[in-house]
């Protein structure tokens, strides 16, 4: 297969979909590898580094999308990218498609063959492939939090962990999975006092059993959720329905009546955000203010890191660029019913019910586009 690695252009996004390692994988197993010029050097790899391995330079993404069967890529295409799909192209990476209507109709009206990372599954239930990033996400977190509550960006001024006979900031996290655990243990490690809210028991427990009395593990009903996130001096929204729209757990009545000057880092905003003020923003203008609480809701977080988040994005998508090279889509996506959940757009057609059901679309189920295309 000729996989395409087209160089990133969103707003301050230097993570590339594979390093050179990836790609000499890939030529190992007798694929060719066109990467877009530059497309590694944000995160240090030079046109030269690719060419290494075996890799083909081309000069634009136009380029890359043409001669490519499969695009390999970090995140959602941009409005120029998706024109330069075609039908019966491979398209493989983060989409984030409920929250994003013209970037839904395009891939529709593109007819190409759209695998979503964050929506791939495992045997145990999880998402491997966003899994990295929510790590790198969840940590970065709290860093972006504690300069969110410094004064000079309209923050109260106050230190997560505090210092002796002065309290620390109460830093409240809303969800306990793998964004919430990795913010944390970030929290705890900086002194905060932590309170992490959740409505699964287990996933309770395992905090508790985790980081024991060091944080407060809540069960989440609306009148906890309340409580603490007016009592917060920072609070992480990290809530997460996979393929499906973030819910609005914190509402605007709630920001109105939180401390002034306290902070909300919203890191659901790919999945339209879990706070009812929320909106996007980008690396270059990442806060806003709303009655005085400062927002940060930066679409690509892991972007600020991008060699420790490509490394680690690569670990796991690897295998799946393989298993798709191997044997072609089609194969690939009927042996393997996880990458099979990775399958949201085929052919004109949605194949992931919860973007359908967010965005009003007709649903098509994914093994039955399939088996059309058989």
């Amino acid at each position: 297969m000729i996989i395409g690695v087209p160089k990133e252009i969103k707003n301050h996004e230097y993570r590339v979909g594979m390093v050179p390692a990836s790609v000499r994988e890939l030529i190992a197993h007798g694929h060719e590898v066109y990467v877009e010029h530059n497309a590694g050097i944000g995160i240090g790899f030079t046109d030269e580094d690719y060419q290494a391995v075996g890799a083909k330079v081309l000069q634009t993404a136009q380029e890359v999308f043409d001669v490519a069967e499969m695009i390999v890529k970090v995140k959602e295409p941009q409005a120029v990218e998706r024109a330069m799909l075609r039908e019966g192209q491979i398209l493989f990476t983060y989409l984030h498609l409920a929250p994003d209507l013209p970037q839904t109709e395009d891939l529709i009206k593109s007819k190409a063959v759209c695998i979503a990372y964050e929506t791939v599954t495992d045997d145990q239930g999880g998402l491997p492939l966003l899994a990295p990033m929510s790590e790198v996400a969840g940590r970065m977190s709290i860093q972006a939090g504690a300069q969110a509550l410094e004064k000079s960006n309209h923050g109260r001024g106050m230190l997560l962990g505090g210092v002796p006979g002065v309290e620390p900031a109460k830093v409240v996290v809303i969800g306990g999975g793998m964004v919430g655990r990795n913010a944390t243990q970030m929290a705890v490690g900086m002194g905060a006092d932590v309170v992490v809210l959740d409505r699964s028991i287990d996933v309770l427990r395992k905090l508790d059993a985790e980081f024991g009395s060091k944080i407060k593990a809540i069960y989440s009903t609306s009148d906890a959720l309340e409580k603490h996130v007016l009592e917060a001096d920072l609070v992480i929204g990290g809530v997460l329905i996979p393929g499906a729209a973030a819910p609005k757990l914190v509402t605007a009545e709630h920001i109105r009546n939180m401390k002034p000057g306290a902070a909300i880092v919203d890191v659901a905003i790919d999945q339209g955000g879990c706070i009812e003020t929320s909106k996007a923003t980008t690396h270059a203008e990442p806060t806003y203010i709303v009655d005085d609480v400062v927002h940060y809701c930066v679409a690509n977080m892991p972007g600020a890191v991008p060699r420790t988040s490509t490394f680690a994005l690569n670990n796991a998508t690897l295998p799946y660029i393989l298993k798709l090279a191997n044997l072609g889509y089609k194969k690939a996506l009927a042996q393997d019913k996880h990458l099979l959940n990775g399958l949201n757009v085929i052919a004109g057609q949605i194949t992931c019910e919860s973007v359908a059901s967010a965005l009003g679309f007709g649903y098509v189920d994914p093994r039955t586009a399939l088996e059309r295309h058989l």
